[in-house]
């Protein structure tokens, strides 16, 4: 059964590989199952909240029992190796591995706050609010993988949350259109009033100057965090180093195709492609002396 259970997390992780280092070969095998349950877990919470056909409190609900039976399954095993027959492939992964590698559950409760505020904010006032998001939506990944790899230090938990909000931010922005036909906006309200960038103007086939100016604001928002999201990729030995390094560098090119879509990303979503292997390598290479 447990064999089965990780099978299809790994299964599912393969299918929709985004951003996070979920079924890469370059990380350790060890660790494969465990990340795979992780993001296996997240990635069908994720889809409850974006249900758009269901009203924001059944998407709620059924989040908050897809929680509740993480905690129960976890409860069960650390009470008594009980069988789990009538439980969900995933849920029984994942409670092995938070019972294996003494994983914090509170970081799950984390992503389903996140994504429980998914159901019912469309808008963000500050910074603030953003990176509170980022806290509990992205920031609980990187920990997560971190714990699994045997790693437990402050430096490099801080680290990873920069490196994880930087990435959460850059899909942010290069879903900007997505987002906005979808009734969301990511930028931050004090941002775009700082800018003199009004909502209005998002309706148009191109972003206007002062959205320009506000995306260029988060964008070099969103660049800090890459710089301080440095550090946990060479704190780390062996492969996953280069695992973090590539998910880096992947998410700074990303960034850096945002900004050369400009006033088009309403209509375009940058995205690497072929061309941009030779440029990954490349750096991959230098990574050292990048700055």
């Amino acid at each position: 059964m447990l064999a089965r259970a990780y099978a299809a997390c790994e299964a599912m992780a393969r299918a929709h590989y985004e951003n996070f280092p979920v079924a890469s070969r370059l990380l350790p095998r060890a660790m494969r199952p465990h990340v795979a349950a992780v993001y296996a877990y997240a990635r069908v919470a994720d889809d409850i909240a974006d249900e758009g056909s269901a009203p924001a409190a059944e998407r709620q609900v059924q989040l908050a029992a897809w929680q509740r039976r993480l905690h129960a399954a976890v409860a069960v095993e650390r009470a008594a190796d009980a069988p789990h027959e009538h439980e969900d492939l995933i849920v029984i992964a994942l409670a092995h591995s938070i019972r294996w590698l003494d994983l914090p559950i509170a970081l799950f409760d984390d992503l389903l706050s996140a994504f429980a505020q998914d159901t019912m904010t469309t808008r963000y006032g500050s910074w603030d609010d953003v990176l509170d998001y980022c806290r509990r939506s992205a920031n609980p990944v990187g920990r997560l993988v971190l714990r699994i790899a045997g790693y437990r230090d402050e430096a490099l938990d801080r680290s990873s949350d920069a490196l994880c909000t930087a990435l959460q931010l850059t899909n942010f922005w290069q879903d900007l259109g997505r987002d906005w036909r979808a009734g969301r906006l990511y930028v931050p309200r004090e941002v775009a009033a700082s800018c003199g960038a009004d909502e209005a103007e998002l309706n148009g086939a191109e972003l206007t100057g002062p959205w320009r100016d506000a995306l260029a604001r988060c964008v070099a928002e969103t660049a800090r965090h890459f710089r301080a999201g440095r550090e946990v990729c060479d704190g780390v030995r062996g492969r996953l180093r280069y695992e973090l390094r590539l998910t880096w560098l992947g998410g700074a090119r990303t960034l850096e195709r945002v900004e050369q879509t400009g006033a088009a990303l309403l209509t375009e979503r940058p995205t690497l492609g072929a061309r941009d292997v030779p440029v990954l390598l490349w750096r991959a290479a230098r990574w050292p002396l990048l700055v």
